[in-house]
């Protein structure tokens, strides 16, 4: 018999993360779209390197850096009250961070390929950045923002090591439906395993079809 509380602690995880990344996705996909800054190579790589590095490694990091008995993890403890360790809190930090760049990067594509002329003919009008980016910018960017939030909540429901290193395995708090497929590939219950990945499997693949429908519709209104 399945048991619903993963698969919900998991949408629920994707979709905290997923409002999250959008807020802070957009300011740091502007910085790096129009920045001249010569850190920006550096920051770019930052954003990045979750797209290439083991999630293991960064869940190693995040474990070592968030733990009681290291000096960050304890001033966070004494000072804070907050424990990240073994908590949904802290897996919402480590899914924040893994999933950075699937929000970010297409956001930066999007804003790179308008032309210049619609950012500097609502400066010359009066507007503010800030007027100019959510009224100008990004309702010219409506197909990458959906596919940052699509790949942002689709790569946050399939997350296994950043989750397990970061959470554990605690029924009802940590435990997602990523470590309940482990669980119960280690004890030989292939039937329930599999209800797991399918429910995954069906959801994921509704929503990226979705997004790629919408988007073709869109890029076909747009070329005719």
């Amino acid at each position: 018999m399945i048991d619903w509380e993963p698969l919900l602690l998991t949408f629920k995880l994707a979709l905290i993360t997923t409002v999250i990344l959008l807020v802070i996705g957009i300011p740091i996909a502007y910085w790096l779209a129009y920045s001249k800054s010569r850190i920006k190579p550096l920051m770019e790589t930052l954003v990045s390197m979750p797209l290439v590095l083991p999630p293991t490694v960064l869940g190693f990091y995040l474990l070592v850096a968030f733990s009681p008995s290291n000096a960050f993890g304890n001033w966070l403890d004494e000072w804070l009250g907050i424990r990240l360790i073994f908590t949904f809190g802290g897996l919402v930090i480590a899914s924040l961070i893994y999933s950075l760049p699937f929000m970010v990067q297409p956001i930066q594509s999007g804003l790179e390929s308008l032309p210049t002329h619609l950012k500097e003919a609502s400066y010359v009008m009066g507007k503010s950045r800030l007027v100019t980016l959510f009224k100008v910018l990004l309702p010219n960017i409506k197909t990458s923002l959906r596919t940052g939030v699509v790949l942002a909540f689709a790569h946050t429901i399939g997350e296994f090591g950043v989750v397990l290193m970061i959470g554990g395995n605690i029924p009802g708090k940590t435990k997602v439906a990523s470590i309940a497929i482990y669980d119960e590939v280690e004890a030989l219950n292939y039937d329930t395993a599999n209800s797991y990945s399918l429910v995954l499997l069906l959801i994921t693949f509704s929503i990226l079809l979705t997004v790629y429908l919408t988007n073709n519709r869109v890029f076909k209104k747009f070329s005719k």
